[in-house]
């Protein structure tokens, strides 16, 4: 608060003019209830202003050097100073002026000479709407900071859902439940490389990037509906249990596509169909459950694709060992166009030591 504030609790009125009459009647008029501030330029307001404030500026039009228009234009460049209500008085009966004035900021015009009762009348009605109008925003800022907790409880909420989803998901087929940590480890460091070195066709916003990691924690949501005896089976499956086991990608989308649907333009629960539908597919066609090929495959589901085998390959099954991890790298390598993206494949040799870390924390 400034000293000009902390000397009077009456609302502060300045009033511009270079017609020393017309200040001494604003004077007389308003000092019984506004702490009335005369200045006879635009320049020794402004000046006043940029260390002061005021509740409501009454402006001349006609002034040398610089005019009403001016001084309206000066506050309306200001942030701070913009809101203060203008009340342009104009000896002129132009429309035009009057228009003008109004079109570069002011709230109100009088002409001059004025009536006291009506100059009064029109700066209580300006400082009222102006209180009114300020508490409106106050109460529309509470709603907009309410709104958001709320919304930022309801994303936590989401987001806590859909991690005890995962992790229930990832509990079937796996004993510790930290293959979906890894897999969506190893999806982060390919969406932070596209992020970060953004290539023609493989372009992502940071919101999509989010949402592609957010969303591979649920790559096998669909193993939930897999019968016990196939999914925890300690060996390798014959061909009648393989061809079950390729059927949750399809559980997956059922369960996910009627509430994509019923959330119609959410982006992390579409990602999330698509991976989970999608990470089973080969760059060559050969994948299922629809033999997509190439960039026809969701990058969503390229990337876990990647993500997903090459944790297999690095973690020890009842049917297999653990490959190292050079082993592991090769594999991928020698898949390159033909299971796997190759571009996605150069991002994985540009981190393997990336790769590398997140394997030997989990051992």
């Amino acid at each position: 608060m400034t000293m000009e504030e902390t000397q009077t609790h009456k609302p502060i009125i300045l009033t511009i003019d270079d017609d020393p009459v017309i200040l001494n009647s604003v004077l007389e008029t308003l000092r019984q209830d506004y702490a009335v501030r005369p200045f006879t330029s635009g320049e020794a307001a402004l000046k006043f202003l940029s260390k002061n404030n005021a509740d409501l500026i009454l402006v001349d039009y006609n002034m040398p050097k610089m005019s009403g228009f001016d001084v309206l234009r000066a506050l309306q460049s200001d942030p701070r100073l913009r809101e203060i209500p203008v009340i342009f008085l104009t000896g002129s009966v132009d429309g035009d002026t009057e228009t003008e004035a109004l079109e570069i900021g002011a709230m109100d015009y009088l002409l001059k000479p004025f009536k006291p009762k009506v100059l009064i009348t029109r700066v209580r009605l300006q400082l009222e709407l102006y209180r009114h109008r300020h508490h409106l925003e106050a109460l529309v800022a509470e709603k907009v900071q309410q709104l958001r907790q709320i919304n930022r409880k309801l994303e936590m909420r989401d987001k806590i859902t859909l991690e005890l989803l995962a992790k229930a998901s990832d509990l079937r087929d796996h004993d510790t439940g930290t293959h979906i940590a890894r897999t969506t480890g190893y999806t982060r460091i390919i969406v932070m490389d596209l992020l970060g070195a953004p290539k023609e066709g493989y372009q992502l916003t940071y919101s999509q990037g989010m949402d592609i990691i957010e969303a591979a924690k649920l790559h096998d949501l669909g193993k939930i509906a897999m019968p016990d005896e196939v999914l925890l089976k300690p060996g390798r499956l014959t061909d009648d249990e393989f061809a079950i086991i390729k059927t949750h990608p399809c559980h997956a989308a059922e369960m996910l596509r009627d509430a994509a649907m019923a959330l119609e333009g959410d982006s992390l629960l579409q990602t999330t169909l698509e991976i989970a539908y999608a990470h089973h597919e080969k760059w060559d066609g050969t994948g299922y459950p629809n033999g997509l090929k190439g960039d026809d495959i969701p990058l969503g589901g390229r990337i876990v694709a990647v993500a997903d085998v090459f944790d297999a390959l690095t973690s020890e099954r009842p049917y297999k060992k653990a490959f190292s991890l050079r082993e592991a790298l090769d594999i991928l390598y020698n898949d390159a166009g033909k299971h796997f993206d190759p571009y996605l494949i150069e991002i994985v040799k540009r981190h393997e030591r990336d790769f590398e870390a997140i394997v030997n924390k989990n051992k």
